[in-house]
């Protein structure tokens, strides 16, 4: 399946938009970390202050506490929660302060019966969606919702990551990819085979994929 790709000149307002309109309608937000996504999630808070209608989630985290600069939750408290009128109905903290083995169940069963609206994601370098690193333990677990596991990256601290099945169940998967050091990574998950070595590769089974990127990350796509 061939995702929806949109080359754009500010990916991360593109995403911020997307990411305003889900607030507006209510239902469930996926959140991600990294380095990229704190500019969507500002203009997102701008756009819309009211996200009293949505679930908010996190779709990986690393083994740290919440106030710890590499925690994805910090991130977007810091970018987005801090921003709002009005907080989201409810939060899943993913628990990275906890033992990560419980901090895993704990995501596993409050994922039971959840309809996933909206699932942003970045992209690694190595092709890595979520905390799912090529290689990684984490690709193969399939009877589960959420799992612990090594880091495949820098910094290397364990995570808690949803899984595979997890993600391609969302009803809609978005990615946001920005820089010169993805366009690699982009075009093997995007634009070529379907395969467990790009894990993010594996999104475009979900049922609408969805990826914004800059012209740097988008330049070795065919015909883009």
């Amino acid at each position: 399946m061939q995702p929806d790709l949109h080359i754009v000149d500010d990916p991360a307002a593109a995403v911020g938009e997307l990411l305003a309109e889900q607030a507006r309608a209510g239902g469930s937000i996926v959140l991600t970390g990294g380095s990229t996504p704190g500019s969507a999630y500002r203009h997102a808070a701008e756009l819309e202050p009211d996200w009293s209608k949505v679930t908010l989630w996190w779709g990986d985290e690393r083994c740290v506490p919440p106030d710890d600069e590499r925690s994805n939750y910090r991130l977007a408290k810091e970018t987005l929660l801090d921003l709002l009128d009005e907080p989201p109905a409810a939060m899943h903290r993913i628990r990275g302060e906890a033992p990560p083995a419980q901090a895993a169940d704990e995501l596993d069963i409050a994922l039971a019966d959840v309809t996933l609206d909206l699932l942003l994601l970045g992209l690694g370098p190595d092709g890595h969606m979520a905390s799912l690193f090529p290689g990684s333990p984490q690709l193969d677990v399939t009877n589960r919702r959420a799992t612990d596991g090594p880091a495949g990256l820098e910094p290397w601290v364990h995570r808690i990551t949803f899984t595979v099945p997890t993600i391609q169940a969302a009803e809609r998967v978005v990615f946001l990819v920005t820089g010169a050091a993805k366009a690699d990574a982009a075009a093997r998950a995007f634009g070529a085979d379907i395969t467990p070595d790009v894990p993010a590769s594996l999104s475009r089974l979900a049922p609408q994929v969805e990826v914004f990127l800059d012209r740097a990350a988008g330049d070795k796509l065919d015909g883009r």
